[in-house]
């Protein structure tokens, strides 16, 4: 963990959930929120955001969104812009996740504008960063990931209180997760990039880790410099394994 930052758990829904799983899971996950280390977050689907901000509202589980288009309205058909997201009850969104950046061909400049744009309304934007299987093997992994920082955090981002996330894109949803070692190697790469960038204000920004994070590797995650939390998927569906995790964050 980083010394005087508030430790974040945030849960990234996918495309799971109808309105009455959505709601349950939101509640339960509420019920168990006293008490933790960890301030908490869930991000469910778009068809979910009202219906579960107003569940939760007043609570200490905070609303989420899972992208958001740059533009503020217009002629896009399926999309959604982020002054909708914050009246829909949403307070983060997560960005340039690499399903994102691989199912729809979201590269660097375009992340760099959806985050433009959620900082605009007030939104705290979750950057997504990681480097796939081949540039891990090929000795790449820092240079990606840092490279991908670069290109897509806007110079506000520091001053929104943005959070950056690494996910090793060959970790997620497999159930395979990178040495503690690694990880570590790697949240202090982004920590350095972001000082050397933002200088004070950089060291004080939120770096999760996400890639398989469950109950069972979550404690020695957590405990490494530089992890400030965790963007968790699978597990976050199951709101005994959500809570189970975001316990894990050591107190202090």
């Amino acid at each position: 963990m980083t010394p005087g930052v508030q430790p974040l758990i945030a849960g990234n829904w996918k495309m799971h959930g109808l309105r009455a799983d959505g709601l349950a899971l939101a509640r339960e996950v509420a019920a168990g929120a006293a008490g933790m280390p960890a301030a908490l977050l869930v991000c469910p689907p778009f068809t979910l955001l009202a219906a579960v901000a107003e569940a939760l509202a007043g609570g200490p589980v905070a609303v989420g969104a899972q992208d958001c288009h740059p533009a503020p309205k217009g002629a896009h058909t399926g999309d959604i812009a982020a002054p909708m997201l914050a009246d829909a009850g949403a307070r983060f969104v997560i960005l340039g996740h690499s399903e994102r950046r691989a199912n729809h061909g979201e590269d660097d400049a375009l992340v760099r504008a959806k985050t433009e744009a959620a900082l605009g309304v007030g939104l705290t934007p979750i950057v997504c960063i990681g480097e796939s299987e081949a540039q891990r093997l090929a000795g790449e992994a820092e240079a990606v990931v840092t490279g991908q920082l670069d290109g897509s955090l806007p110079d506000g981002f520091a001053a929104g209180g943005g959070v950056v996330a690494y996910e090793p894109v060959w970790a997620i949803g497999t159930g395979r997760t990178p040495t503690e070692a690694e990880i570590a190697a790697i949240h202090a790469a982004i920590r350095a990039r972001l000082e050397a960038r933002f200088s004070a204000v950089g060291r004080g920004l939120r770096i999760l880790y996400g890639g398989s994070v469950k109950p069972a590797n979550a404690a020695g995650i957590l405990a490494l410099p530089h992890v400030d939390g965790a963007l968790v998927g699978g597990a976050s569906l199951v709101a005994a394994d959500f809570l189970a995790i975001a316990r894990a964050v050591p107190r202090g």
